[in-house]
């Protein structure tokens, strides 16, 4: 909080060096509070080297962060007139057009700054990112196109080239420059990836697994995600499960994905007993893996397999305890069976505390206390989730909770919003019967 002794330290750094950076100085002193970045923003002003384009940069960063936005203009256009070369002043000006929503007058500064600094990379390709921002990707590309004629290896500029393209559904032209970074450290495995996404586009769905094979780090999961949509597409799912178990030897840091993919192509295959012998196994190899407990939980009967989910729950609670996902799984499980309801409720509103707008939280909390006969709290609860979720069958158990209530203005209301959103939902015929007690009695 020295203002005054950093300003006068900042003072003789710029006599030292008039041309001195100090953007990571800025980083060191900025501080978080408004009132003080007020009283530094002072302090630079009343310093000798006040009109020190750097300095002035530091009070426009100042300014900016203290929403001051077309003050924090009026000082980096007065930097600009000092040193109009620096790029860090020109995007910096551009930034702030942009942040006053004036699109027009970013757009004219970029494009003068990008004819008036041709070789300035950073400018134009900074200039390209915003017409993508705006969605004029023809334009984008274009400029594109003329930058990687002057610099035919600038691999920021191939990588945005190759995405504009598949795009704008020019697929030629992104496999030309994606094709490019395919030995790139920095942009190898996204190249891989588009390149696959390209030929998927294309409908070159050997060429698309090929790419999708080659990719690693980030975009392993979702490549392979994709690669198993493209089996299942081409009524492929042995080929896809024999894949899959190639990858758990090559790429044993992934097995729990692997594992978890495979069960879910047998779940498809109408075969679950082998997708459970298959989790059981990945237990085993890969023990105290939540997901991979959490997958055999959702394939488990809650009725015929209730000691086993009992044991596979507790271990969730015990790996995870304050997981919502893992805490209503458990809470809904005890729920269907219709036991230890007390507890089921403490770990459901658990729950609740980290995840209070989560409409399937919510759902089993109603349902819960609606076995408890706490009806109000039922219709309350289920309220929220169905105006959450729009759900047919939460709205059944809202109207539900409601006919037990006894309000039966209300639950009308429901049923007709629900007829009408979902209105060939075989789950309604469970309320229009509720209602024929009702019309017997009238009659």
């Amino acid at each position: 909080h020295e203002y005054e002794l950093a300003s006068e330290t900042l003072d003789k750094i710029l006599n030292i060096d008039p041309d001195a950076d100090l953007e990571k100085i800025l980083v060191g002193i900025a501080p978080e509070e408004p009132e003080d970045r007020d009283f530094l923003i002072e302090a630079l002003g009343k310093s000798k080297e006040r009109d020190n384009p750097s300095i002035l940069v530091l009070i426009a960063g100042l300014e900016a962060q203290n929403g001051q936005l077309q003050q924090a203009l009026n000082t980096i256009n007065r930097a600009l007139k000092k040193r109009a070369n620096v790029t860090a002043f020109i995007l910096m000006k551009a930034n702030l057009l942009s942040a006053l929503g004036d699109d027009e007058a970013t757009l004219k500064w970029y494009d003068k700054a990008s004819r008036k600094h041709k070789n300035n990379i950073e400018v134009r390709l900074s200039e390209i990112k915003y017409l993508i921002k705006l969605n004029k990707s023809e334009e984008a590309l274009s400029k594109l196109e003329a930058l990687l004629k002057k610099w035919p290896h600038e691999e920021e500029a191939l990588f945005i080239a190759g995405l504009t393209s598949i795009d704008l559904e020019e697929y030629e032209k992104a496999e030309k420059y994606l094709v490019e970074l395919r030995y790139s450290t920095q942009y190898q495995n996204e190249a891989y990836y588009y390149l696959a996404v390209n030929a998927e586009r294309k409908q070159h769905f050997e060429t698309a697994k090929a790419y999708y094979r080659l990719v690693d780090g980030s975009l392993y999961t979702v490549s392979r995600r994709s690669m198993i949509n493209i089996f299942i597409a081409q009524n492929q799912p042995a080929d896809a499960l024999r894949f899959l178990t190639q990858e758990r030897v090559n790429y044993p840091q992934h097995a729990s994905f692997l594992y978890q993919a495979q069960a879910d192509i047998l779940k498809r295959m109408d075969n679950k007993k082998a997708a459970i012998r298959l989790l059981e196994e990945a237990i085993k190899n890969v023990p105290d893996d939540p997901e991979l407990i959490y997958s055999e939980v959702l394939l488990l009967d809650p009725y015929q397999d209730r000691d086993k989910l009992d044991k596979l729950l507790k271990k969730l609670l015990e790996i995870e305890p304050n997981s919502p996902t893992y805490l209503n799984a458990y809470a809904y499980t005890l729920a269907l069976q219709n036991r230890r309801l007390d507890e089921a409720r403490q770990y459901v509103e658990h729950a609740l505390e980290f995840a209070p707008e989560q409409a399937s939280i919510l759902d089993t909390l109603g349902y819960i206390t609606f076995l408890q006969n706490d009806f109000k709290t039922s219709a309350q609860v289920l309220e929220k989730a169905y105006q959450i979720s729009e759900s047919a069958k939460i709205g059944v158990r809202y109207a539900k909770s409601l006919y037990m209530q006894g309000d039966l203005t209300k639950f009308n209301q429901v049923l007709q919003q629900l007829q009408k959103k979902h209105p060939n939902d075989p789950q309604l015929e469970q309320l229009k019967s509720l209602l024929l007690p009702q019309q017997m009695k009238k009659s």
